[in-house]
């Protein structure tokens, strides 16, 4: 059974810093191809893609607004996927999900955000003064 659980979340000021991270079990050591990401949702907003990378070729998508400031990286060793957070703004404000899928790209599933069976149950991150 596929499960993912997010960690890291928290309240942080603008500028400042945080490490987001998904613990996987029952997914990462299947040698299947899979793709892996970071989606947020803020009030009144909807759901957006923010980072997904594929296991096949670790080819890496960030939305626009993140390019630059937001990592994503996998640790196979302990199954889980980091997103490192740097320069927070206010608008970074939401509640982040890991999600997985079978195969595709990661542009793919952040951007379509379709067929996607696996998810976690969030972590808020609030960016405030």
């Amino acid at each position: 059974q596929v499960q993912l659980v997010e960690s890291g979340g928290g309240l942080v000021q603008p500028g400042g810093s945080l490490r987001l991270s998904c613990a996987t079990s029952g997914f990462l050591t299947d040698p299947d191809f899979y793709v892996i990401g970071w989606f947020r949702q803020a009030p009144g907003k909807e759901r957006e893609g923010v980072s997904c990378i594929s296991s096949r070729d670790g080819n890496e998508y960030y939305e626009d607004s993140v390019k630059g400031r937001f990592t994503i990286a996998r640790d196979n060793a302990k199954n889980t996927v980091y997103l490192q957070m740097n320069s927070l703004k206010p608008d970074d404000t939401a509640v982040y999900y890991c999600a997985a899928r079978w195969q595709g790209t990661g542009q793919a599933m952040c951007t379509a955000q379709l067929n996607i069976p696996f998810w976690g149950q969030g972590t808020q991150v609030t960016v405030s003064s």
